[in-house]
């Protein structure tokens, strides 16, 4: 592989040909013992399990250490580029890393796909999939809206059908389920490293593997086989001891780590679950635990192979996959004195149960003091609707919990008093819960079944029962709570928690209501109290896999055809950024400071805007659109520096473009945390912008700042955040000798003539810095296959 790597990065130009040559010898693979070489990493795969590899790295890299190992480190080290020679240290090295495998869902995936077919490459080198679930808007059911869906959205889902063929990758056509869910049930295994194109790739964590959100362009460079970059993490142990019990879910464990290190407390570091009190929780819930991670800005999080996944995997028919774990414990688990770098330790015995909100998910609120909480700080208390599914929370298990509660009120003659929405995570869970009638008890509750998609978790939802600015409260066992993620009315209080109490607060249509210890009143005029939930983990009589939703590449797909239409408002062919023209950056504009959370919900909005995902010049009309001005504390209203009118942020952005005029972004504390859309990256660089200079960044959105070509700063004294003032001008000085760890002059020039020196970081290194010059990741790209 590494030899193949030299070829690629090696002198002289490159045709197509012998790059197809290239990446067909660098996607064999070694003979591995015969046991692993005959299981493959799943039914759709012919690449074998990586075991007896990832062993041999393994070793050469504890030889190295010379210490005990936590379990990421011992997943994440067995698949370095160069074992031998990777310079590891946590927090500080970049490492160069081989992921098994590429998961992007059909949002992000149009982006990806579209640089994937500028880069010229003729097929992906790793095993890659495409799963349809983001454009699914929830309007009445799950039948009607995916039929809606697919009318609406045929050009682009044929966009992506045709471009996985021609390029080798699997496609999950609309209906199949929310990517995460497909993953989990068909794909991850312990010891996997994958990347996805979507922040809650992490739920794979749940079957032992590292699987990490990651921007459009990072799947470029991993299907194109380039090693993939990583800052190397560091590790936050969480031990658990005790058992769940009770109301108290998987969910409560992650509701509680968040509240504890907050939306950027896991930034640059990897989650790892340990302790006694692991063996307690299913292997989808602990999935749950691993998807809202990302809630922390965590890389990813990670359970060690245990029993619970064993028995997933063989419930799944993956029982060669299982039976080979049980052989490679030694690497699918850490060892006795891992060190840790932060130990958190929760007792699941003790653990309340918790609701976490509004519009932050790191507002942690146990059940008992919700009600209090919500009075005091004049939430309102009446819920208006109730959602449970999501990826974060539609296993079997989870739907059987809820059922168990549904019952029991129905047995009293209860219903749910608010409307209430149910999202299976897949094809496989829908089919099965139908069989097993607990899709038709959610409905006898008043429940709508939606399709196996997002749905309302990321803004497709044609909410009608409040106007927008309508104050109200809805609760979710979604992952993600931001102002206007739902429902885009930024008076929504909305709430995260598990969904046996998101069904459980449905029945009393309050916030104040604490099953654990209030009583309802049936209709016959009686109290009584909820028990606790109850479910199978597992389906006794196994999952149903209800319609055949998958379509293989074919092994050649040079015949089939891809066709963009010039003339198309949802897909756009790419044209390379401009490089940087070897000058200091002088006398910037500001476009827009930004004042509080930033996330990329606000840099590009989802919901309606998510049609526009493969067509950049039209996403790019979204940018910054609810990003809060420091200027003026409005929304979308910006002043034009060069003519002193005031506007919308994309359209002044366009008029600074047009006049030639190159501009900034000053932003605020972990800017662009969230999801990990790239567009946040791509609509500031198409509409001329050259740099984002905030207090601190989310990992991903930093990442694919990067990826564009834009230069992404942080302040080294954070108070001079305050020095800035939306009409100054911004020099960025010395950029010839932009070098690692050396900070950036900066003159802030201020309106009445003053300057104001201040210094700038950036984490940028050797490889990173060499794409700024290019221009992006993808010219840099061309470059190296041009024998630049």
């Amino acid at each position: 592989m590494a030899h193949c790597m030299r070829v690629l990065h090696g002198q002289g130009s490159r045709t197509r040909a012998v790059l197809l040559e290239i990446q067909q010898r660098c996607f064999s693979v070694s003979p591995l013992t015969a046991a692993a070489a005959q299981v493959a990493m799943s039914k759709f795969d012919k690449a074998p399990l990586p075991y007896a590899k990832l062993t041999q790295n393994l070793e050469v890299v504890k030889k190295r250490l010379g210490r005990d190992m936590t379990l990421s480190e011992k997943v994440l080290y067995s698949h370095l580029d160069d074992p031998k020679g990777q310079e590891i240290e946590r927090g500080t090295s970049y490492l160069r890393l081989r992921p098994d495998r590429v998961a992007m869902q059909d949002a992000t995936a149009q982006m990806a796909m579209l640089q994937f077919i500028s880069s010229g490459l003729p097929r992906v080198a790793v095993p890659s999939t495409i799963h349809c679930d983001h454009l699914i808007e929830a309007q009445v059911g799950g039948d009607k809206d995916l039929a809606r869906a697919k009318d609406l959205n045929k050009e682009v889902y044929k966009f992506l059908e045709t471009a996985g063929a021609k390029y080798g990758v699997g496609f999950w056509k609309p209906g199949s389920g929310i990517i995460h869910q497909i993953i989990l049930e068909n794909y991850a295994f312990p010891g996997l490293l994958m990347i996805g194109t979507d922040s809650h790739t992490p739920n794979g964590g749940g079957l032992g593997g590292l699987c990490i959100g990651v921007g459009g362009a990072d799947a470029v460079d991993v299907m194109a086989d380039i090693p993939w970059e990583l800052k190397c993490p560091k590790v936050i142990g969480v031990k658990l001891t005790g058992k769940l019990k009770g109301w108290t879910s998987p969910k409560d464990v992650i509701l509680k780590v968040a509240g504890i290190l907050t939306v950027k407390g896991g930034t640059g570091a990897i989650v790892e679950y340990h302790g006694p009190g692991v063996d307690s929780i299913s292997c989808t819930g602990m999935a749950t635990i691993c998807n809202m991670g990302a809630e922390i800005g965590a890389t990813t999080s990670v359970f060690p192979y245990n029993s619970r996944m064993e028995a997933y995997l063989k419930s799944t028919g993956r029982h060669d996959i299982a039976a080979t774990a049980n052989s490679y414990k030694h690497l699918l688990t850490p060892d006795s004195k891992a060190p840790y770098d932060q130990l958190i330790e929760i007792d699941l015995s003790t653990l309340e149960p918790h609701v976490n909100g509004p519009f932050t998910p790191d507002l942690a609120n146990p059940i008992s003091k919700l009600g209090e909480a919500a009075k005091k700080n004049d939430w309102p208390v009446d819920i208006r609707v109730g959602l449970i599914g999501s990826c974060t929370n539609s296993s079997y298990e989870d739907m059987g919990r809820c059922a168990s509660i549904v019952k029991e009120a129905l047995g009293h003659g209860l219903k749910s008093k608010i409307p209430f929405n149910v999202t299976p995570g897949s094809e496989q869970v829908r089919a099965t819960i139908e069989r097993d009638g607990i899709a038709q008890t959610l409905r006898d509750f008043g429940g709508t079944v939606l399709a196996n998609a997002c749905g309302p978790c990321i803004g497709q939802w044609d909410r009608r029962d409040v106007k927008k600015g309508e104050k109200n409260t809805i609760v979710t066992s979604y992952n993600r709570n931001f102002t206007g993620r739902n429902d885009a009315n930024p008076a929504t209080h909305c709430f995260v928690t598990s969904p046996e109490l998101v069904t459980a607060l449905s029945i009393a249509g309050r916030l104040d209501f604490n099953p654990l210890s209030d009583e309802l009143t049936g209709t016959d005029g009686k109290k009584f109290r909820l028990s606790d939930p109850f479910a199978d983990e597992l389906p006794a009589k196994g999952f149903d896999p209800g319609q055949d939703t998958y379509q293989h590449p074919p092994a050649d797909g040079t015949k089939v055809q891809v066709d963009v239409s010039p003339s198309s408002d949802r897909l756009q062919l790419l044209s390379p950024f401009d490089k940087w023209d070897g000058k200091d950056l002088t006398e910037m504009t500001i476009l827009i400071k930004v004042k509080g959370k930033c996330t990329t919900d606000h840099i590009s909005a989802a919901g309606p805007w998510l049609k526009y995902r493969g067509h950049l010049d039209n996403i790019s009309n979204n940018m910054f659109i609810t990003a809060t001005n420091a200027e003026n504390g409005e929304l979308n209203k910006v002043r034009n520096q060069l003519t002193g009118e005031w506007g919308p942020v994309p359209g002044t952005a366009r008029a600074y473009k047009a006049a030639g005029a190159r501009w900034c972004v000053v932003g605020d504390e972990n800017y662009g945390e969230g999801s990990s859309r790239e567009h946040a990256a791509l609509e500031p660089r198409h509409l001329g912008g050259r740099a984002i200079i905030v207090k601190s960044f989310a990992r991903i959105h930093e990442t694919n700042l990067k990826k564009q070509g834009l230069l992404p700063l942080t302040f080294a004294n954070p108070a001079d955040y305050d020095k800035i003032q939306p009409s100054d001008k911004i020099s960025l000085l010395g950029l010839k000798d932009l070098a690692p760890g050396k900070p950036v002059d900066c003159e802030i020039k201020h309106k009445d003539g003053s300057v104001d020196r201040i210094k700038l970081n950036h984490s940028l290194n050797e490889q990173q810095i060499s794409w700024f010059r290019a221009g992006s990741a993808l010219n840099r790209m061309k470059e190296i296959a041009a024998g630049k």
